[in-house]
């Protein structure tokens, strides 16, 4: 694998690591805009030339827009309009979330080390980024209480698979990438409205508070 391809697997290890570990949703916003931003870089280190070159720069260039920039930015305006800024008190603490994200990574190389990937001569370091992030992500989702905590774990989750579809598949039709990148889009947004409308109804953005709502 190319050098840069292994400082940015690298870099998408320590960037999860600095989730598991933050409170701050700001500092978290701004980690996932930079582990976007630099999964938009990967198919550009694929090589190729002539189409393949054009068709990696078309996604790097959407994968960079949407998750380092505009993503960012709608949680961003979303959390200046619910007027949260910290996870107070997550389902699990911090320390124990660090502890659980290092025995993620490890299980992410074991489980590496035995996938069988068809003959292909895939990295194990490119499997097991792209399994432990999708551990991130999942982890996020469960174990955070606040609606925007949430949303961001959904994002690593997708990041992720992102990284295991890039080393994994061969070749898929820029339209259906390109079509991913938009439901992505759509989702994130369709979040934020929602975290909004529930923050001004409920004033927090709690989920845990909105299991006591009675039908």
């Amino acid at each position: 694998m190319n050098p840069w391809g292994e400082i940015i697997l690298v870099f998408l290890i320590l960037a999860n690591l600095r989730l598991l570990g933050s409170s701050r949703l700001v500092g978290s916003i701004r980690v996932v805009a930079a582990q976007g931003a630099a999964l938009g870089l990967l198919p550009l280190l694929s090589g190729g030339s002539g189409p393949i070159a054009l068709r990696a720069a078309v996604i790097a260039a959407g994968t960079i827009l949407l998750k380092g920039v505009i993503f960012p930015r709608l949680l961003l305006r979303t959390m200046r309009g619910v007027g949260v800024r910290h996870e107070m008190e997550p389902f699990v603490g911090y320390t124990s979330s660090l502890l659980a994200g290092f025995a993620g990574l490890a299980i992410s190389f074991w489980i590496a080390s035995r996938m069988p990937l068809a003959g292909r001569q895939i990295p194990a370091l490119v499997v097991s980024t792209a399994l432990f992030t999708i551990l991130t992500g999942l982890f996020l989702i469960a174990a955070r209480r606040t609606a925007l905590n949430q949303v961001l774990g959904f994002l690593v989750l997708e990041n992720g698979i992102y990284v295991f579809g890039l080393s994994a598949v061969e070749e898929v039709p820029l339209l259906v990438e390109l079509g991913v990148l938009l439901d992505l889009f759509v989702a994130v947004f369709v979040m934020g409205i929602a975290i909004y409308h529930i923050s001004r109804e409920f004033e927090h953005v709690d989920v845990d508070e909105l299991d006591r709502l009675k039908g």
